[in-house]
């Protein structure tokens, strides 16, 4: 049995621009985004990759046709030999229905409002939702025509949740699942016990009242792009604590009893949204580009965030007795909240993927019908799933700039070594190694790695390297038995995808300064000799050279860029920064005195 997960709809970008003005600041406000496909074969994750990696269009939501392609020549399989596409989307009768409801029900807008939004969603379903638009999208950018039985749909939010539970292993568990909005709802809750998911429809949460569109709404507001920059927002959170008390818990969520709430407004009502948080805050458009008027909104974002889906944490708990919790969706990409999340619940374990994000639906969508076609998922836990590149190929890239870098090529057992001992001083080192790593993290085939014990070492990069803004933070990668020394990892055994916040030890605080937050955390990534072999040989050498227990490991791109892909991306991305050196497979790669 054969199967393709895949994301992205070809007309979405076009529509949502034209239709509801998603242009600009506003541009990831869109169905589709993190467009990726993924290949299952007898129930076993193959081969994954996200469209933009390939495409080289930062969250791009095209139909993923190099990513399709790539998955299947890797692979040494032609489209007809899928027996399954599976479709991380569906807008069946009933959800339509409700989305029609949502708009026909809403007594605060007028008739000729109504009929324009009602035409707005009609078009929108003829060029993007309907099984005739999907089938059509499909054929064009492949040339292939499905079959009646060949293309199957899976609910957004059951592709997150399917994501979640196959790379974690499967087994009961209870479940969170949130993001801006699947095709209806916003967020869902409920258990999987042997093998079968109960979603607890009562404290389901419509997009009308999304937590994460709130958060999406705040992050414009503070001059960050929607949907893309949230995590700016829980940085920034880390500089200040929260006003007591928070003006977004009195004036703007209302949070019940039984772990629901309800917002004030639609998340595209932005110049209300923007008039209640100036009134709220005592704002103006001057004042969102001051820092500490950022940092004490952020906060009150942060905590928002923390007291709502705590709420919900709650609700799981009085209606499941299971140990264990997944929790997938967008807001699960904000590990701040999910190391507090676990720490607060009775639940001992907490379990966010890889590819919690709309990054993994793909994954989700294929491992779900694979299990339906009767061809049990077999997941394992790796990361790395995208592409890798020989000798020969990093090679004739080399050539094609050899009036721009020199290169010295070792024996592979070297590398390691040769990178440990260069990063015993202040330099920063482009690291490509392997498979690419899948989902929005760098987990260390393609990443920018340095040492942390250098006090300026977090604004060398941010400003020579990455160019990004300052405040932004850096996380660290550790073998997995040197963390519970360095870091305070509570429930934690171990954070393999850098999905949870953990404090660092007073003691290593100063050490490791330059991969430990303001607020002396770190978002952490765990290694072990399985995980990465070239990587955890790495860090044992680091350590043994230095003392010093970590490195900093931040994604290899710079700001608005997706992460690399190729060896032509890397030496690209090399030479438009201050990096080093580059460590190109097993060529150690260096600019060109007269560069």
């Amino acid at each position: 049995m054969i199967v393709m997960g895949y994301n992205g709809f070809s007309k979405s970008a076009d529509v949502f621009a034209r239709l509801y003005r998603a242009t600009g600041i506003d541009r990831h406000l869109l169905y589709g985004h993190d467009a990726a496909a993924a290949l299952i074969v007898d129930g076993e994750l193959v081969a994954a990759v996200e469209e933009e990696r390939l495409n080289r269009e930062k969250r791009t939501s095209k139909f993923p046709i190099n990513a399709v392609r790539w998955c299947l020549d890797s692979s040494g399989i032609s489209y007809d030999d899928v027996d399954v596409f599976a479709f991380s989307w569906q807008f069946s009768q009933d959800v339509i229905d409700k989305m029609t409801a949502e708009i026909t029900d809403d007594r605060a807008a007028t008739t000729t409002a109504k009929f324009a939004r009602l035409q707005r969603l009609a078009e929108t379903h003829t060029s993007l939702f309907s099984e005739e638009a999907i089938r059509a999208d499909f054929l064009e950018h492949t040339g292939h025509l499905l079959g009646n039985e060949q293309l199957v749909f899976v609910p957004h939010h059951i592709a997150h949740l399917m994501t979640g539970y196959h790379l974690s292993g499967g087994g009961d568990t209870a479940f969170l699942v949130s993001d801006g909005r699947a095709e209806w709802l916003s967020s869902i809750m409920g258990e999987v016990r042997d093998g079968k998911v109960q979603i607890f429809d009562d404290v389901s949460i419509d997009s009308r009242h999304s937590l994460a569109m709130l958060f999406s709404v705040v992050t414009r507001y503070l001059g960050f792009t929607p949907n893309s920059d949230e995590y700016k927002v829980m940085g920034l959170a880390g500089y200040g604590p929260p006003p007591e008390p928070n003006p977004f818990l009195q004036h703007v969520v209302e949070v019940r009893l039984d772990g629901t709430y309800t917002i004030p407004y639609p998340a595209n009502m932005i110049p209300a949204y923007y008039e209640l948080f100036d009134r709220i805050f005592d704002g103006n458009a001057d004042c969102r580009e001051n820092f500490g008027f950022r940092v004490r909104v952020a906060s009150a974002a942060q905590h928002m965030l923390e007291v709502v889906t705590a709420g919900q944490v709650r609700t799981l708990e009085a209606r499941s007795d299971l140990r264990r919790i997944i929790f997938e969706g967008g807001l699960a990409l904000n590990c701040v909240n999910n190391s507090k999340l676990l720490e607060g619940s009775r639940f001992a374990e907490m379990d966010v993927s890889f590819g919690a994000s709309d990054v993994g639906v793909a994954i989700g969508a294929g491992v779900f019908a694979s299990q339906q076609e009767g061809a049990f998922p077999r997941v394992g836990r790796t990361p790395y799933l995208g592409p890798s590149y020989g000798r020969q190929e990093i090679l004739a890239t080399l050539q094609q700039f050899a009036d721009r870098v020199t290169w010295r090529e070792f024996d592979p057992e070297s590398v390691p070594r040769e990178a440990a001992t260069l990063l015993q001083e202040k330099c920063v080192i482009g690291w490509f190694q392997g498979r690419l790593e899948y989902g929005p993290r760098a987990l260390g085939n393609r990443s920018i790695l340095a040492n942390p014990i250098f006090p300026d070492i977090k604004d060398i990069i941010n400003e020579r390297i990455k160019h990004r803004e300052r405040f932004r933070p850096f996380a660290p990668v550790v073998l997995q038995d040197l963390a519970p020394h360095v870091f305070e990892l509570g429930k934690k055994r171990a954070s393999p995808y850098m999905t949870f916040v953990v404090p660092v030890r007073p003691e290593y605080r100063e050490m490791i300064q330059g991969a430990c937050h303001v607020d002396g955390t770190s978002r952490i990534q765990t290694i072990t000799e399985s995980d990465n072999p070239p990587l955890a040989e790495l860090l044992r050498l680091f350590t043994e050279l230095t003392g010093v227990p970590c490195l900093i490991n931040t994604s290899f791109n710079i700001a608005d860029e997706p992460i690399v892909c190729s060896p032509m991306d890397a030496l690209s991305c090399f030479l438009k920064t201050e990096m080093d050196h580059l460590i190109l497979g097993n060529f150690l790669v260096s600019r060109d005195l007269g560069d």
